[in-house]
């Protein structure tokens, strides 16, 4: 790829961010445009904007990357992605929206009347989102390497320098515009090279299909440690969907429940038509560019495909489009990750003020920043898909039983976020320390299906233990949860 591409693509991308950022600033005037954007932001433009920071650095480059790698096993990653999103429509959508909370730390201290389980949730969140940037600093720092030579550094420091910049000056209002941008930016970023790039596949040439090539040649009967890394992903995805802070965080900025719902119902639509797009690249990629898989760096496939097939003054201008689209992957979800984290961390630490946001989202941004730089990428999806199991395991029990049973104590809570966490966090840990041959080291490496029940378990026997807990007001946060909110008033009506 010619280098001139790629800077030509970074630098356009980031200083549109820029501007669109420094636009913001100029309509956020109070705590609530940094936090919340004032809980103005209406279904359609919500959408957008959750679009553009759920589809991360794993969605862009790295499900095709799996793809080229694992053939059709992975398809289970842009399906478990876009399922989730059915979990937060039926579950957690509009009853969290009716919370009246910031934050998630905000609803666990409103729900269970704790600050041990503010705490602990803030704890959590903050350990996921930092885990959760880290991918899109990997994701920034292969772009840049791949694509002008520089070093990784560079792009992962480049990413972080933007994005400080844009949160710190216009915070959740700046945050919202520059992603709907972004997200209507990686859907063509993705679509047009890759209609081109099917164009050329059918007009033959030295692009053509070789006869009798099979895309995902026949697999032999699924194995009991294929069946259970499946299913265990799926849990993974589902449930972790619910527990990302930084999604989380954009239901509160629904103006109320039922747009919050709408919200969710066009996520659910964008998202569906973004995944066909990585998944053309992954399965063009196992017949154009399978070398990239034993080179270590078959998330690059994305990057490198329009060059390799489409060639020329053409395949330059498309290699741009490519990785303007990535660089705002990278942008958006870490944008959207460090404004949630810097919602908790000023909430809990700092005085919930717009100056304390934002020396929140320096170091929100910072932290992960030297994790990245001191550390080697993973394959793009199956790190994020890490952070859901995680998540899944912590934040998600909290959210869900603290929507829609009355019984959870803080007890209860407590000792079913740690006890999720202290699991998945040590399975991995101990995952990444046993042989590939080993029959343990598939269900140390995919913990979710045995962690997630295991933190629901211990949240519900405690809190049935600790009955004694519950606090007086349960009952009437309980009806603000599920209640719709009453119709705005009009002048001269009697409410």
């Amino acid at each position: 790829m010619n280098p001139a591409t790629g800077y030509t693509a970074v630098v356009s991308v980031s200083i549109i961010t820029a501007l669109i950022g420094f636009y913001g600033l100029r309509i956020s005037r109070t705590t609530s445009d940094f936090y919340v954007a004032s809980r103005t932001v209406p279904p359609w433009w919500n959408a957008s904007a959750i679009g553009g920071e759920y589809l991360s650095a794993a969605s862009f480059l790295g499900i095709a990357g799996l793809i080229i790698v694992s053939g059709i096993d992975a398809l289970w990653f842009p399906i478990g992605y876009t399922a989730g999103y059915l979990m937060l429509l039926f579950f957690v959508a509009a009853p969290l929206r009716r919370s009246g909370a910031y934050t998630i730390p905000d609803f666990a201290e409103a729900r269970l009347a704790s600050t041990a389980a503010r705490h602990v949730t803030s704890v959590l969140v903050v350990v996921v989102g930092w885990f959760y940037i880290v991918p899109q600093l990997h994701g920034a720092a292969l772009t840049i390497r791949t694509t002008t030579g520089l070093p990784s550094w560079v792009g992962a420091g480049s990413v972080v320098v933007i994005v400080c910049l844009t949160v710190v000056t216009g915070g959740m209002r700046s945050i919202t515009f520059v992603q709907a941008f972004q997200y209507w930016l990686k859907l063509t970023a993705l679509a047009v090279p890759a209609v081109f790039i099917l164009l050329q596949l059918h007009g033959g040439g030295a692009a053509a299909v070789p006869a009798g090539t099979e895309f995902f040649p026949p697999a032999g009967p699924p194995s009991g440690a294929a069946t259970y890394g499946t299913l265990s992903l799926m849990v993974a995805l589902l449930f972790g969907t619910l527990g990302l802070p930084h999604v989380l965080v954009r239901f509160y900025t629904n103006p109320d429940g039922a747009a919050a719902r709408r919200t969710t119902l066009i996520v659910l639509g964008l998202l569906s038509v973004f995944y066909l797009f990585p998944t053309i690249y992954g399965v063009v990629g196992r017949v154009f560019l399978p070398q990239l898989a034993a080179r270590g760096i078959p998330d690059a496939a994305v990057l490198l495909l329009p060059g390799t097939l489409v060639g020329g003054l053409g395949g330059d201008v498309l290699s741009a489009l490519v990785v303007a689209g990535a660089f705002a992957a990278f942008l958006s979800t870490t944008s959207g990750l460090v404004v949630s984290l810097a919602g908790v961390i000023s909430q809990d630490l700092l005085g919930g003020n717009v100056r304390g946001f934002r020396i929140a989202a320096v170091a929100a941004a910072v932290v992960p920043l030297g994790v990245a730089l001191g550390t080697d990428s993973l394959a793009l999806a199956g790190s994020v898909g890490l952070v859901f199991a995680f998540t899944a395991s912590t934040v998600c029990p909290l959210l869900l039983l603290g929507i829609w049973w009355r019984g959870l104590t803080d007890a209860g809570a407590v000792a079913g976020m740690v006890a999720g966490g202290v699991l998945c966090g040590a399975s991995m840990l101990l995952g990444a320390q046993v042989g590939l041959g080993s029959p343990w080291r598939g269900i140390l490496t995919q913990p979710a299906a045995w962690t997630v029940p295991a933190a629901f378990a211990v949240m519900v026997a405690v809190s049935l233990a600790t009955p004694g807990r519950q606090h007086p007001g349960t009952a009437r946060f309980m009806s603000k949860l599920h209640v719709p909110e009453r119709p705005h008033a009009v002048p001269g009506q009697v409410r």
